[in-house]
């Protein structure tokens, strides 16, 4: 079957897709503008991150606590909770109340200490109490806490300089024209009107709006029967069922419309092209390593022009306080496999090569990256996952197979997810 080159849009299926299409882009506008209003974990994570820099303090010599945590790690800590107690409407949680109190040495009443305190919060109150402060603190816990930092700072900008390399070789090859000549580019022969109907009614409509209505009550009870006074973990087992029940509709309606192509090409309607392995992964860690100072760029222009919009994804404030290894393994699944495999089919596998076919690969690239970010439903995050759209999409033309996006996109949100359970502890 050969694509139609003007999309029916006044039949009754073009009719549906252009319906689907305006409710999704109400749902989406909608969404996005209530991104604004939701806390973002950008300020837990810094807090966390300067937490751990005064926990390190006693495993480096003097002379190396200047350069790698700054000149008072303490006194960061303290201005950065007085900045967060002052720039939001309601008040700190009661736990770094608490730790705000200890750091200015006030003995409040009013800051009472929490159930369980941090190895932070053990370390400060000992020295409050003790006549020696010195024996306060644990070393094996000071050189634990330095290495989560270095993992968390230094390592990532070690990859960030190889990436800068790896981008400065590719800009160099492109202004040779040594480029490598890119592969056909192959995907299902869909219309515009048959990937409206996929990603506006079948993933935005019935997987975003009607698929959490439906399964979520009946998704609760039976997460509270599995486990009882286990709230953590009821939440997030519900975090994985509903991202399979959001896949469910879009799946299914493209199983149907790639079963009315006809046989399908050597390699599959998506070119998914898994073997060899250490292609695909050899090229998905490039890739990354590529984008990931791009991204980082972008971050740090967006916080600078912009300050902190909010919005961020609700999974990561999971992560960060998920209390059970169980919680952070169903957790994981969804991030590191269902994620990137539902995604990249949706929007490397069947939209790419729909829109490259009709205004070429350049405007494809731009164009899904472009949904893959507004997706995601939240302003602040647009431009560093466009960028990240951007990647991905161009390793979905330059290597021909769409494992190794799925690859990149795994691993990307493995690194993320891996500096969310270092700041976790």
């Amino acid at each position: 079957m050969t694509p139609s080159t003007a999309d029916s849009w006044r039949s009754w299926k073009g009719l549906l897709a252009l319906l689907s299409l305006l409710l999704c882009a109400l749902l989406w506008l909608n969404g996005l503008l209530g991104s604004l209003e939701r806390p973002s974990v950008g300020n837990a994570l810094l807090l966390r991150q300067q937490e751990l820099a005064v926990l390190a303090e006693p495993a480096l010599p003097p002379s190396l606590r200047r350069p790698l945590l700054g000149s008072d790690p303490r006194q960061q800590l303290r201005r950065e909770l007085a900045r967060q107690a002052a720039a939001q409407s309601d008040p700190l949680p009661p736990d770094q109340l608490f730790t705000w109190a200890l750091l200015e040495q006030r003995a409040d009443p009013q800051f009472q200490p929490p159930p369980r305190l941090t190895p932070l919060q053990q370390r400060l109150l000992c020295e409050q109490q003790s006549s020696d402060p010195s024996g306060c603190g644990s070393a094996a816990l000071a050189r634990a806490a330095l290495l989560r930092l270095l993992l968390l700072t230094v390592a990532p900008a070690l990859l960030m300089v190889v990436g800068g390399v790896l981008v400065l070789r590719m800009l160099w090859l492109l202004a040779r024209r040594r480029l490598p000549q890119l592969p056909p580019l192959l995907g299902p022969e869909l219309t515009l009107v048959d990937v409206t109907l996929l990603v506006a009614g079948g993933f935005v409509v019935l997987g975003e709006l009607v698929a959490p209505l439906v399964l979520s009550p009946p998704l609760q009870r039976v997460l509270a029967l599995l486990a009882p006074g286990r709230p953590d973990l009821q939440q997030a087992g519900l975090v994985p069922a509903l991202y399979l029940g959001l896949m469910l509709a879009p799946l299914t309606i493209l199983t149907l419309m790639l079963r009315g192509l006809g046989p399908a090409p050597a390699a599959g309607w998506l070119q998914w092209r898994w073997r060899p392995w250490s292609s695909s992964i050899r090229r998905a860690l490039a890739q990354l390593l590529m984008v990931l100072p791009l991204v980082a760029l972008t971050g740090w222009l967006l916080d600078h022009l912009w300050g902190d919009p909010g919005g961020s994804n609700p999974l990561l404030e999971m992560v960060l306080r998920a209390p059970s290894p169980l919680a952070v393994v169903l957790l994981a699944a969804t991030a590191l496999v269902l994620a990137p495999l539902f995604e990249e089919v949706l929007f490397r596998g069947v939209l790419l090569p729909v829109l490259a076919r009709v205004w070429g690969g350049a405007w494809a690239v731009l164009l899904s990256a472009a949904f893959f970010a507004v997706a995601h439903l939240s302003l602040g995050e647009f431009l560093p996952l466009f960028v990240l759209g951007l990647g991905l999409g161009w390793l979905r033309l330059a290597s021909g197979r769409l494992s190794a996006s799925v690859i990149m996109h795994a691993l990307w949100n493995g690194l993320t997810f891996a500096n969310l359970l270092l700041l976790a502890g």
